[in-house]
C-alpha cells in the first residue's frame, strides 16, 4: 500500500476515534464527556506510562486510565493524530495543553525519539515566552488546567516573562490614566513617565499589545502583585488595574458577571491599587466607591477606597459627592457620612502650604450642601457639621460665605416644620460679616430665618454702613491731607529759592562797597594836594550818600548822628 493511501486511511481513522464509530477500538473512554478511542499499540508507543501499564495487565480494560487526562477533546485529536505519525501543528492556544498531557502520558524523549513533549516544550520556549503577546495568549490556557500548570511551572514561567517585558516596557500595560492635578508640575509628571526610545516607538506604531485585563481574576491578582513587588512604574499598575476594573464591574460589558465575582475584583484591585496620590481621577475612585457600596465589599476596601478619595478631594466635582445611600425614603438620599469621612481624611493628609486646595473644597462643600439640603432625612446635626468643616476651611481667607447662606436657606425652605430653636441651630453657622450685599440684601427680607438671626442681619448691616462710611471719610481726609502736604511743599520750594537769590544779591553788594572802602583807605594814608583832600572829600560825601548818611548837597551832617546828638528825638 502506498504512502498517501496509508496516510488517508490513517487519517479516516482518526477523525472516526472522535466520534460513534464503528471501527474496533481498544480503549472506549469518555474524557471530558467526549468518546476517545484508542489503539493500545499506537498509544502505548509514544507512552511511557501507558506502555508500562498495558505490559502489566495486558488483558485488562486499562480506560480508566485515560479518564484522569488534563485535555479537551481538540487537545486529544492532536495528540492522536501525533502518535499516528502525522505532523504535529502546534498553536499558541494550545501548547499549554498539549504540555499537559504529553506529561500526563510521559511522552518523553527516553521513550521515544521526537516525542510530543519535547516539541511542545520547545515551542513554548522558543514561540512563546520571547512574545509578551504569545505569553499573554498562553497564560490564559493554563486557567483550564490550572493545577498540572502549576505542577509543571507553566504558570510560573508566563509570569516572570510577562514581568520582564513590563518592567523593561511598562507601557504594555496600557497608557497611564491622565489626571492634572494642581500641586505637581506637568514637566515633572513627564519626566517620571516611561519614555520609549525611538527606535521602539518607530517600530511599534501599529503594534497592539494583549491586554491583561481579559485574565481571569485568578491569573490577574498573582500578576499584578508579583509586578508591584519587582517595581514595575505604579503609574502603569495603576493604570491596569482601572482597565481591569472598568472591564468587569463598571462598563455594560460586566453585566453578566456575577455580583459576588464583581465583589471579588473590586475588593482585589483595592488591595493591588498603589497608594500614590493622583494615579487614579478622582471621578474614578468616586464610581468604584458606588459600585463598592451597592455590591456591600468588605470595610477594609471601603475605606481604601475613601481614603484615596479624601487626599485629593480638591480635584473632586459636587456631582462626584452625590453618592446614593443604600436606604431610601421620600426623596433620593445621598451618602452623607461617607462624605463627612472623606473630608476627615483630606484635612487629616492635606500639607501644602497652598490654601487653594483648602478653598476649593470650602466651594464644593458649600455647592454640595445647597445639593443635599432639600434631603428630608438630612438631620441638623450632619448639616451643621459640614457647614462648620466649610467654615473651617475658609478660616484667614477673604471670600464671601454665600454658599454657606444659600445652603441654608434651602435646609430652611425644604424643613418648615422646624421650631424657632432648631432653626436658630441652623443658623448659627452664619456669619453675616462675610456675606455679600446682595446675601445680606436676600436675608433682611427673609421670613424663614428666625427673629433673633434677622436682628442679626440687621445689626451686621449697620456695622457694615458704618464701616462702609468710615472708609469713605478716611480715603477722602487722606486724599484732602495729601493735597494739602503737597502744596506745603511746593510753597516750601519756591520760598527756599527766593531767599537763595536775595542771598545771592546782598552779598555781591557787600563786596563791591568792601572794595570801595579799601580804596578809601588807601588814599587818606597816603595824604596830598587840596585838589587830592577835595577828591578825597568828595569820595567820603559819596561813600555817605550811598549809606544813606547824606539827604542833599548842603547838608553835611549823617542823619545817624543826628539821631545820637538829640536821643529825645528818637523816643
Amino acid at each position: 500500500m502506498s504512502y498517501r493511501k496509508m496516510a488517508r486511511r490513517q487519517s479516516k481513522h482518526v477523525s472516526l476515534c472522535f466520534s460513534k464509530s464503528t471501527c474496533p477500538p481498544d480503549l472506549q473512554p469518555n474524557v471530558l464527556g467526549t468518546p476517545f478511542m484508542a489503539e493500545k499499540e499506537l498509544l502505548a508507543a509514544k507512552s511511557a506510562k501507558f506502555a508500562a501499564l498495558l505490559e502489566d495487565n495486558s488483558k485488562e480494560d486499562l480506560s480508566h486510565f485515560l479518564r484522569n487526562m488534563p485535555a479537551d477533546p481538540e487537545t486529544l485529536e492532536l495528540v492522536a493524530r501525533f502518535y499516528h505519525g502525522f505532523q504535529l501543528q502546534i498553536s499558541t492556544e494550545k501548547v499549554v495543553p498539549l504540555i499537559c498531557v504529553a506529561h500526563y502520558l510521559e511522552m518523553t524523549e527516553n521513550h521515544s525519539k521526537n516525542n510530543l513533549l519535547g516539541q511542545a516544550l520547545s515551542f513554548f520556549q522558543e514561540t512563546i515566552l520571547p512574545s509578551w503577546n504569545e505569553t499573554v495568549k498562553a497564560f490564559r490556557t493554563t486557567e483550564k488546567f490550572l493545577q498540572h500548570s502549576l505542577k509543571l511551572g507553566l504558570v510560573e514561567a508566563c509570569m516572570k516573562s510577562i514581568i520582564t517585558k513590563a518592567l523593561a516596557n511598562p507601557s504594555l500595560l496600557g497608557e497611564p490614566i491622565k489626571n492634572s492635578t494642581k500641586y505637581v508640575d506637568d514637566s515633572e509628571e513627564e519626566d517620571q513617565g516611561y519614555k520609549p526610545s525611538a527606535r521602539r516607538r518607530l517600530f511599534d506604531l501599529d503594534f497592539k499589545s494583549e491586554d491583561l485585563t481579559t485574565l481571569s481574576l485568578e491569573l490577574y491578582e498573582p500578576v499584578i502583585h508579583e509586578m508591584n513587588k519587582h517595581g514595575v512604574p505604579s503609574t502603569f499598575v495603576a493604570a491596569s488595574l482601572c482597565n481591569y476594573t472598568k472591564k468587569w464591574v463598571l462598563s455594560g460589558s460586566g453585566e453578566a458577571v456575577k455580583s459576588n465575582y464583581k465583589k471579588e475584583i473590586l475588593e482585589a484591585v483595592e488591595r493591588h491599587l498603589p497608594h500614590e496620590k493622583g494615579l487614579v481621577p478622582c471621578t474614578l475612585l468616586f464610581e468604584i466607591l458606588r459600585f463598592a457600596n451597592v455590591l456591600e465589599v468588605s470595610s477594609e476596601c471601603r475605606n481604601g477606597i475613601e481614603i484615596r478619595i479624601g487626599k485629593q478631594l480638591d480635584q473632586a466635582a459636587v456631582k462626584d459627592l452625590l453618592v446614593p445611600s443604600q436606604g431610601y425614603s421620600k426623596e433620593m438620599q445621598y451618602d452623607i457620612v461617607c462624605v463627612r469621612r472623606i473630608l476627615k481624611v483630606f484635612y487629616g493628609s492635606y500639607t501644602s502650604s497652598d490654601i487653594s486646595g483648602l478653598i476649593a473644597v470650602a466651594e464644593l462643600i458649600e455647592d454640595f450642601l445647597a445639593e443635599v439640603a432639600s434631603d428630608i432625612d438630612l438631620n441638623i446635626d450632619t448639616f451643621v457639621d459640614l457647614a462648620e468643616m466649610s467654615l473651617a476651611a475658609s478660616l484667614g481667607t477673604q471670600r464671601t460665605l454665600d454658599g454657606i447662606y444659600r445652603a441654608v436657606d434651602i435646609y430652611l425652605d425644604k424643613h418648615r416644620h422646624l421650631t424657632e430653636s432648631e432653626r436658630e441651630e441652623v443658623c448659627r453657622v452664619l456669619d453675616f460679616q462675610k456675606v455679600s450685599p446682595e446675601a445680606y440684601e436676600h436675608a433682611a427680607k427673609n421670613e424663614k430665618l428666625p427673629l433673633r438671626v434677622v436682628v442679626q442681619v440687621l445689626f451686621a448691616g449697620q456695622l457694615q454702613l458704618r464701616d462702609r462710611i468710615l472708609k469713605e471719610v478716611q480715603d477722602s481726609d487722606d486724599k484732602s491731607t495729601k493735597e494739602e502736604a503737597e502744596e506745603y511743599e511746593a510753597k516750601l520750594d519756591f520760598g527756599e529759592e527766593e531767599m537763595r537769590s536775595e542771598m545771592e544779591k546782598m552779598s555781591m553788594k557787600v563786596m563791591e562797597l568792601e572794595r570801595e572802602c579799601n580804596m578809601m583807605r588807601k588814599e587818606i594814608d597816603n595824604g596830598g594836594s587840596p585838589k587830592v583832600r577835595k577828591e578825597k572829600t568828595s569820595l567820603w560825601r559819596e561813600m555817605k550818600r550811598k549809606f544813606g548818611c547824606v539827604n542833599s548837597v548842603h547838608d553835611s551832617n549823617c542823619q545817624l548822628k543826628k539821631k545820637k546828638m538829640h536821643p529825645k528825638q528818637g523816643v
